[in-house]
Parts: C-alpha cells; sequence; structure tokens
C-alpha cells in the first residue's frame, strides 16, 4: 500500500482573479509561496519517502517550497497529475466560463473530458504507487503530490462514489487530501487535512 497525500498548488493571479487556468502555465504568487510554506508547516508530522509534481510551474514550486523546508530530494515530475485542460474555457473568469458554456466542462470544445482527466490521474497515481511498492516492499510508502483542483476534484469524485466534494464545494489553495492506493484502487482516508 502506498499513503498519497495530494496538495493542491498556492495562489496565483488567476485564482485571485477567479480566471481559469487548466493548463495555462500561471506562476505562483506571494500568497501562493507563504501558502506552500505553511502547508510544509502545517504536515510536519507527516513524514514523506518523496514528492511528486505537476509540470506546471505553480504545483513544481509548491513542491519545491515543501521539499526544501522538509529537507526531502527534489520533487520528481509526474505528468499526469497535470491541470484539467478546460480548452477555449482557458483565460476565462468562472463566471463567464458558465455564461457560455453551461456547468459541465464536458462541453467545452478543445477541453478534455472529467473521465480523461480521472483516468489520466488514476494512471499516474498507479504508476506513483507501483514504484514505491518496488522500492519499499513490504514497507508502506508516503508520497507527497503536488497538483491542481481539477485533478483533486476529479479524483475525490472517483473514491467518494461522486458523494464529495459536496457541489459548489471550492477546493482551498494548498488544501490538503489523504488516500491510500494498494493496486487495487485508490481510497480516500481524509478529505482534507489543512
Amino acid at each position: 500500500m502506498t499513503l498519497i497525500t495530494l496538495i493542491r498548488h498556492g495562489q496565483t493571479d488567476w485564482n485571485l482573479e477567479g480566471r481559469i487556468q487548466g493548463s495555462t502555465d500561471i506562476p505562483l504568487n506571494d500568497t501562493g509561496r507563504a501558502q506552500a510554506r505553511d502547508a510544509a508547516a502545517q504536515l510536519s508530522g507527516v513524514a514523506f519517502d518523496h514528492v511528486y509534481a505537476s509540470p506546471l510551474g505553480r504545483a513544481r514550486e509548491t513542491a519545491e517550497i515543501i521539499a526544501r523546508e522538509r529537507g526531502l530530494p527534489a520533487p520528481l515530475i509526474t505528468v499526469g497529475m497535470r491541470e484539467h485542460e478546460f480548452g477555449e474555457a482557458e483565460g476565462l473568469l468562472w463566471d463567464e466560463y458558465r455564461m457560455r458554456f453551461g456547468a459541465r466542462s464536458d462541453d467545452v470544445p478543445g477541453a478534455e473530458t472529467v473521465r480523461q482527466l480521472t483516468d489520466r490521474a488514476l494512471a499516474s497515481l498507479a504508476r506513483i504507487d507501483l514504484s514505491a511498492r518496488r522500492r519499499s516492499a513490504p514497507r508502506v510508502e508516503s508520497v507527497l503530490v503536488c497538483t491542481h483542483g481539477g485533478v483533486i476534484r476529479a479524483l475525490l469524485e472517483h473514491a467518494s462514489g461522486g458523494t464529495l466534494p459536496a457541489p459548489g464545494e471550492r477546493l482551498g489553495n494548498a488544501s490538503v487530501h489523504r488516500f491510500a492506493m494498494d493496486g487495487g484502487g485508490l481510497r480516500l482516508l481524509d478529505a482534507s487535512l489543512v
């Protein structure tokens, strides 16, 4: 089994504006960097064997800050944990998005579906789990993965059978969610630690 802690990246200026980032590579702002340092301190009681990150700068920098604060090796990049690709909706304010496309991201031209996002993220976590089990068997390995709100939302929905997150619930920047993976699937352990 592998314990997987998912953390959403810290704040960016587009988060502050309520703008859809998707695969657009927007950097952390100073608040986001402070959130990453705070998350590292709040997670001080949790041991991590490895840190992984989405290739997008905001998640990668969040992971780098946490790893540095915790004295851990530099994060490994896992492409499958990048944010939901929103196609034509990227760069829009959320209100503009809802007016133009309604509530379903699956209807946005050029966007990946929620199913595609979920499958991609699960495949990435399965590779992390397999690698951890090869390194640590029979010991349980604990990993931290810095990723994005859309990815975490999709994995919460998958692991909870669609009951989490609650409709309209926003996943805050630097929010933390714990899962376990044992080769047989993803299980939710804690929906929010921070």
